[in-house]
């Protein structure tokens, strides 16, 4: 079990013990920021998300950036000569009801305690309904480099089921705006395997994914979480728990269609036309990078450190302004922690995971794995890789529990 650490409560240097800080700098270091605010609650989302009906004064957009700065500060304090940033995540929520003075401000922020790279990417979420050729114009001008959308289905059925409000079309005019608007990289992502979707609705989706131009997209089967308003409705037999079968059949599809197109995928949920057009941000935390997660609820890595913030705005933004820490609290990663988040991870993406990151145990099982059918087994033999095979990708996630031993 990773050794728990207590709550940090005063922005001083030592928050983090040297071994966390040892060579940052040499790995990927990004900026992750989690904007909390939603105009409504989606019936499958757990995310820590929150509507204006459920906050009160002290948890304003304004609170929050002031809590923001404050963190960024406390960071650059905490981790002594901090990196530029590689890469920046807006993430939420709903960063685009900010608007793009907000994400402005936003960005200005983290150049502020860290600085960009050259050539960092900036990318920020956005839902299709608050956006506009204006506001991409703006973030543009901000220095956003690329933009995620969020479709997640073409079929008016289907978002019904989601509580998504945006109107089919939207997200296809959205991503032509920002193409317009001088995005070079633009994602949209796609839920799948929604109760009530048909194989028909997943087609109409992916063709219209494939009218926007986009040069990324990511593709996640529906989980029905504890807690929110679907997994309430299927418990009550109002809606099926999604199918297993159906979800591979529906994942294989969208892969053989976006190949088709020229997106091939780079991790199990993620296509791209190019290298160039992966989401760097997320090819980061893929491969055991450092990153700084800002905001209510956000999570952080450095050096084998992981730690997570309170989760209210108003708690959040109160504790910045007395000086405080807003952690919530904190592990030290063990060397058995980080083996398997290592598996976990680097199984995931197209390039693999490097043999000698496995044990004896490890070995025999990814040999075996070959002979299934799980692992190519010419990566196996001429580059020393554990690489995915299309059957293996469906079945990833028991495939690391074995090779994990």
């Amino acid at each position: 079990m990773p050794q728990l650490l207590p709550e940090t409560t005063t922005p001083v240097e030592s928050a983090l013990p040297e071994s966390a800080l040892r060579g940052l700098g040499t790995r990927p270091f990004g900026v992750y920021v989690h904007v909390p605010f939603c105009a409504t609650r989606c019936g499958y989302c757990d995310f820590n998300t929150y509507t204006a009906g459920e906050l009160d004064s002290g948890s304003s957009p304004q609170s929050w950036l002031d809590g923001l700065r404050r963190e960024l500060d406390l960071a650059a304090r905490v981790l002594g000569a901090p990196p530029r940033a590689d890469t920046v995540f807006v993430g939420g929520g709903t960063p685009s009801l900010l608007g793009a003075d907000g994400l402005a401000s936003v960005l200005d922020a983290v150049r502020g305690a860290f600085g960009l790279a050259d050539g960092a990417e900036v990318t920020t979420e956005s839902n299709p309904e608050s956006t506009s050729p204006e506001f991409f114009a703006g973030i543009r001008e901000a220095g956003y480099t690329r933009v995620s959308l969020g479709m997640q289905s073409a079929a008016r059925h289907v978002l019904r089921v989601l509580d998504r409000v945006h109107t089919p079309g939207r997200p296809v005019a959205a991503a032509g705006e920002a193409r317009a608007a001088g995005f070079e990289h633009v994602n949209l992502d796609v839920i799948y395997g929604t109760p009530g979707e048909r194989v028909e609705d997943l087609r109409a989706s992916l063709e219209a994914v494939l009218a926007a131009g986009v040069d990324h997209v990511s593709a996640y089967a529906l989980i029905v979480e504890e807690g929110t308003a679907l997994a309430r409705r299927v418990r009550r037999g109002e809606l099926p728990a999604p199918d297993d079968d159906t979800l591979a059949e529906y994942y294989e599809l969208i892969d053989s269609t976006l190949a088709a197109a020229g997106l091939r995928w780079y991790e199990v949920s993620n296509w791209a036309s190019s290298e160039q057009a992966r989401c760097r941000h997320n090819v980061g935390y893929w491969r055991g990078g450092d990153w700084w997660g800002a905001g209510p609820g956000a999570h952080s890595h450095v050096g084998g450190v992981r730690w997570w913030n309170v989760k209210h705005p108003a708690r959040y933004a109160s504790l910045l302004a007395e000086g405080n820490s807003p952690a919530a609290g904190r592990e030290v990663l063990t060397g058995a922690d980080r083996h398997l988040e290592r598996i976990m991870l680097e199984l995931r993406v197209v390039e693999g995971l490097p043999l000698d990151a496995l044990d004896a145990g490890g070995l025999a099982e990814a040999r075996a794995a070959a002979a299934e059918g799980l692992l190519d087994e010419s990566a196996l033999d001429s580059r020393n890789r554990a690489v995915l095979t299309d059957r293996g990708r469906l079945l990833a996630d028991g495939l690391v529990r074995r090779l994990a031993g």
